[in-house]
């Protein structure tokens, strides 16, 4: 009785496990009938290797051809033109801008708000202040651009006026 129960568990055990298995294993992919029409017509060209993309490519383009098919033709034009500035740069340019945006993505939520906002007031101010502040970030050393990073990241950030 006892062995049979043992087979009987193990058994069991052995299933559950080649069942996990399968299920870590199964790619999380999008299968091409999964994608709506718009998203299908977009894609049209990546049709007959869709399979063969990693599940990850085909979330992103998936989710690009998604936001693609609900955009305005002047959002179009401006993201046609995006994509064109990207391509123009250099590979290493390129490599770059992608290690810091992981390096943002990486970052706490209130971290990266408080990068927008900086960014956003960063943006306000008139064009002659922003010249200003960028000569005087390019005259700096590494050292003291490094003392004002870690100043910039230790700073309390003021209670908002009323």
């Amino acid at each position: 009785m006892k062995v049979d129960n043992l087979l009987a568990r193990s058994a069991v055990a052995i299933a559950a496990v080649l069942m996990f298995g399968l299920a870590a294993a199964q790619d999380d992919g999008i299968s091409w009938d999964e994608l709506n029409d718009g998203q299908r017509e977009i894609l049209s060209q990546l049709e007959s290797s869709w399979d063969s993309l990693p599940a990850e490519r085909q979330r992103r383009l998936s989710r690009g051809a998604k936001r693609w098919a609900g955009m305005s033709r002047q959002e179009r034009q401006q993201a046609r033109g995006r994509f064109q500035s990207w391509r123009e740069l250099s590979d290493e340019r390129r490599e770059l801008i992608r290690e810091r945006a992981q390096i943002f993505r990486d970052l706490s939520p209130e971290e990266q708000d408080r990068i927008r906002k900086n960014y956003r007031d960063y943006r306000q101010m008139n064009r002659e202040r922003r010249e200003q502040l960028r000569d005087r970030y390019r005259r700096m050393t590494p050292d003291q651009r490094q003392r004002l990073r870690d100043r910039m990241t230790r700073r309390p950030r003021p209670a908002p006026r009323d």
